[in-house]
């Protein structure tokens, strides 16, 4: 039943599909922020597999965040070394379960997504002008 898919996961498909890069990239943000915080949720309710493979789903995000950057620009080496500093912190926090630990790599995140959706708007009115 392939074609008779959830309409919810439909929509979400073809938002990821229909998406630039750089609303991609605003995208796994968001998801990574969604991993973390549902992490430190189950990691208070004492449910430790389910906290883990959020996470670990946090994580993977963080990870391809690094590994697609473009190091032709200058920033993408500080971005790197934060992605790298926001990884080991989910691997302590998970591994502590440590609801700080965690909450300082949400910040971190939270505070690139809000930069980078702050560049998105700014970028779009010089797109739309052909700029």
């Amino acid at each position: 039943m392939a074609d008779s898919a959830n309409p919810y996961q439909q929509y979400q498909q073809n938002a990821v599909k229909s998406a630039g890069r750089g609303e991609l990239t605003l995208m796994l943000y968001n998801g990574a922020i969604k991993f973390i915080k549902l992490g430190m949720k189950l990691a208070g309710e004492k449910n430790i597999q389910g906290a883990h493979n959020a996470i670990v789903r946090a994580q993977e995000i963080i990870t391809h965040l690094n590994e697609t950057l473009n190091m032709d620009y200058e920033l993408s080496a500080g971005l790197a070394s934060l992605y790298e500093y926001i990884n080991r912190r989910l691997v302590e926090g998970n591994l502590k379960k440590d609801q700080d630990i965690l909450g300082e790599a949400l910040g971190l995140v939270e505070d690139l997504r809000n930069a980078w959706a702050g560049s998105l708007k700014l970028s779009k009115p010089n797109m739309a002008s052909g700029q």
